[in-house]
């Protein structure tokens, strides 16, 4: 089905008089709009490039409209105009020297928040009331473990069951992906509830099936959170529908946990994020347009529960099946595990250094399948000259991660598997600052040091027990080309 029929399945006459108005308006829409933009590839009326992401992920569309616009180009989906940024010099300049202009957000856009208006801290323009959100949420973050012998005890205790629960399967060929969310989900639980779940435990198996169905929806979906019209659209009413509902049902769990919290508060006893933002609010009553609100409060938590899940299990299951496609790494990896820990003694933070071709690893799954080969969209804060091009306010920038990790000047064969290219002639572990999985700038994840800590000490506490392989007879995933279609 082509994709006018799929959008306009029925056309009468008064359907196509409707039809060439909009054309028409879009058409005086792009006549008016800002001279000297970055150039970029042409688009239809109404839809303007949108349909050339329907055959391919966007980050590769932008990777190769790239190579002909240049890093700077200018594209429309419906009457939004978006400026991508690719390239890990273009991205830089605008992230890190020109952080002042490029560190907001798109107004009017909350398809990260449940509610559709508050933004949170994925999504608020960049200000005083981010600043202040964002300053409280890493600091309370490394209060309650970040860099702290606490939180690696609380990732280990995750890594023995998940170890346990696979232990269980006896040999057997089993999926790992929900054994392997229930565990990374249950390190954020920990920081921002206060408690694990037993994996068998029916709240946490169905609040887990609701954030499965927030993040995986398909780009009919994702368009319909930008563009209204869209949600009535047979195919699509449905799905739109069920992703409020899985919003809704996430939102009223953690409502409930922090009254649950507010009821049993013990200001000497903070017990977890939860705990601080409700003392944060109650320091702050009287003040008069508080922005730790209850309602913020919520966002805040449903932000982080969704990204402190999400993006580590996906680098996890990556991580497995590179091993999985590349034995011989998978046996250098657990041959220097062995060498430092022996098969009894426990990963810790300390013995990362001292592990540099599994730091090597972990660095190449990142580059080659960032989980976030594009970011949350960026905003410009003021009109502003980029590269010789006027970009004005208000316009939505998207950064291609992509383009960065697989370049082919920083990355020879970047299609390649190879952790070699992070060790140097001495066998050491070489860092490298074009690998920004977790972006750079003001816009950094704020996470990004719970991950790396997670990501490392689930992937020594896996390799060190279990060597992970295909099924006897079972063909190949995918062919390694063909990874770059599943970002």
């Amino acid at each position: 089905m082509s994709f006018w029929v799929y959008m306009f399945p029925v056309f009468g006459s008064l359907q196509v008089i409707l039809l060439a108005v909009l054309c028409v308006i879009a058409a005086l829409v792009l006549c008016g709009r800002p001279r000297n933009l970055p150039p970029g590839p042409r688009g239809l009326p109404i839809v303007g490039n949108a349909i050339s992401l329907l055959k391919d992920p966007p980050a590769l569309v932008y990777t190769d409209w790239a190579k002909k616009y240049g890093d700077v180009f200018t594209a429309y989906f419906g009457p939004t105009r978006t400026v991508v940024l690719n390239g890990y010099a273009t991205i830089h300049e605008a992230l890190v020297k020109n952080a002042e202009d490029f560190s907001s957000r798109p107004t009017a856009q909350a398809s990260f928040t449940p509610d559709g208006k508050t933004l949170g801290i994925a999504q608020e323009v960049y200000g005083p009331k981010l600043k202040e959100h964002r300053k409280f949420a890493v600091m309370n973050l490394r209060d309650f473990g970040l860099g702290k012998k606490s939180l690696e005890g609380k990732i280990l205790e995750e890594s023995r069951a998940l170890c346990d629960e696979i232990s269980k399967i006896d040999g057997r060929p089993f999926c790992i992906s929900q054994m392997m969310q229930n565990a990374v989900s249950n390190v954020i639980c920990s920081v921002l509830f206060g408690r694990r779940y037993e994996y068998d435990d029916m709240a946490f198996k169905s609040l887990l099936q609701s954030m499965r169905g927030i993040l995986t929806r398909d780009f009919a979906v994702v368009l319909a959170q930008f563009f209204s019209p869209v949600k009535v659209l047979p195919g699509v009413r449905k799905p739109y529908q069920q992703l409020r509902k899985n919003m809704k049902k996430l939102e009223e769990h953690i409502k409930e946990k922090i009254k649950e919290h507010e009821e049993t508060l013990d200001s000497d006893n903070i017990r977890d994020f939860i705990d601080a933002f409700i003392l944060e609010s109650k320091k702050r009553q009287g003040h008069g347009n508080s922005i730790f609100t209850e309602q913020e409060h919520t966002v805040i938590v449903y932000q982080m529960f969704l990204a402190g899940t999400d993006t580590t299990t996906n680098t996890l299951h990556w991580a497995l099946l590179y091993m999985i496609l590349h034995p011989d790494i998978q046996e250098k990896v657990q041959q220097e595990i062995d060498s430092v820990l022996g098969p009894n003694q426990k990963p810790e933070m300390v013995h990362r250094s001292q592990m540099p071709y599994t730091e090597a690893t972990l660095a190449e799954v990142t580059r080659i399948s960032p989980v976030t080969p594009i970011t949350i969209p960026h905003g410009t804060s003021n009109d502003t000259v980029f590269r010789g091009y006027n970009i004005p306010k208000d316009t939505v920038v998207t950064v291609n991660i992509w383009s960065v990790h697989h370049d082919p000047k920083l990355w020879p064969e970047p299609d390649k598997f190879d952790p070699t290219r992070f060790i140097d002639d001495e066998g050491k572990y070489v860092k490298k600052i074009e690998i920004i999985p977790f972006s750079i700038g003001r816009r950094i994840c704020p996470g990004e040091q719970l991950a790396r800590m997670e990501l490392f000490l689930f992937f020594t506490s896996l390799l060190q027990r279990f060597t992970f392989k295909l099924p006897e007879g079972a063909p190949p995933p995918f062919q390694q080309r063909d990874a770059r279609t599943n970002i």
